[in-house]
């Protein structure tokens, strides 16, 4: 999980707990009672979990915790594509299935493989990678044009 993902947390019994919560830009959610929870690199088993622990410290007798990603950081595709822009991501989503939805290739594109732009653990990484390759959350895909 990272900024601007969208989390549906569910604390059962709880229904004033239950609620749609968004990860600030510091990878942060601000949950009732327990105030900043860092989410920011966690699963969702593993924030439900410090969610629940901290709950216990004197708030809740025996909370059960779920967390869902309701809506992932959407995904951009740029460059020789039909039509460059803002996707949304889709779990188990590959660069072919992006650049589908973004249209297609363009006429004059590298179809072989593509440039990423990822932000993983608060550091930008960019690298060439073939398009059967699995796209993340946040991703920036640039298809290159093919020389001639």
């Amino acid at each position: 999980m990272d900024s601007s993902d969208k989390l549906r947390i569910i604390v059962f019994g709880q229904d004033d707990l239950s609620n749609t919560y968004v990860v600030d830009q510091a990878g942060y959610i601000s949950f009732p009672l327990v105030g900043s929870v860092a989410a920011r690199g966690k699963t969702q088993q593993g924030l439900a979990a410090e969610i629940a622990a901290k709950l216990r410290q004197g708030y809740i007798r025996d909370p059960d915790v779920s967390v869902e990603v309701d809506t992932y950081r959407p995904i951009f595709v740029m460059g020789e594509v039909q039509n460059a822009g803002q996707y949304n991501y889709v779990a188990g989503m590959t660069v072919q299935n992006a650049i589908a939805t973004a249209g297609g290739f363009s006429s004059r594109a590298l179809q072989s493989n593509v440039d990423i732009t990822r932000q993983l653990n608060g550091e930008i990484l960019n690298g060439r990678v073939p398009i059967s390759d699995p796209v993340r959350p946040g991703d920036t895909i640039y298809v290159r044009e093919r020389y001639f």
